[in-house]
């Protein structure tokens, strides 16, 4: 199997997975280094800080995807930002059914069968679940109503 080469710039496609991955990983980053702080530094509890370090996130993956990845779709207003909000939850809770259904429905307990479950699988899952929502829901381009392959 032989790698091909664009003549032009890369394609829509796969130009918005590019920018959507590099904008979801520097939103992880924002996630872990607020969390870290929060849970260590500044001494808030697991949860709290959590839930502080989750919508820093939630607002750099906003901002990055808005001015970067999908700045030509332009949305307005407050309904996209809760749009996008309302999807990330919705990843979130992807992540965590993977960790209960692997830990409590399956019995799979160690710390690898955790990090297995709910940062692997669970992680992948929400990844396509926010890549779908987000160009489906939040930066909808014209012509185009979600379809992974127009």
């Amino acid at each position: 199997m032989t790698s091909r080469a664009w003549p032009g710039p890369a394609p829509p496609l796969r130009r918005e997975l590019l920018g959507f991955a590099a904008v979801g990983l520097l939103a992880y980053a924002v996630d872990l280094a607020l969390f870290t702080c929060l849970r260590g530094p500044a001494g808030l509890g697991p949860l709290t800080a959590k839930a502080l370090s989750f919508l820093a996130a939630c607002a750099v993956a906003y901002a990055g995807n808005a001015l970067g990845t999908y700045r030509a779709a332009r949305p307005r207003g407050l309904r996209p930002c809760a749009v996008f909000f309302a999807v990330n939850l919705a990843g979130a809770a992807v992540q965590l059914l993977c960790l209960a259904v692997s830990h409590y429905g399956l019995g799979l307990t160690s710390q690898r069968a955790d990090t297995l479950s709910g940062a692997i699988v669970g992680m992948a899952l929400a990844t396509v679940l926010r890549f779908w929502g987000t160009r489906t829901w939040v930066f909808r381009a014209e012509g185009r109503v979600g379809s992974w392959t127009g």
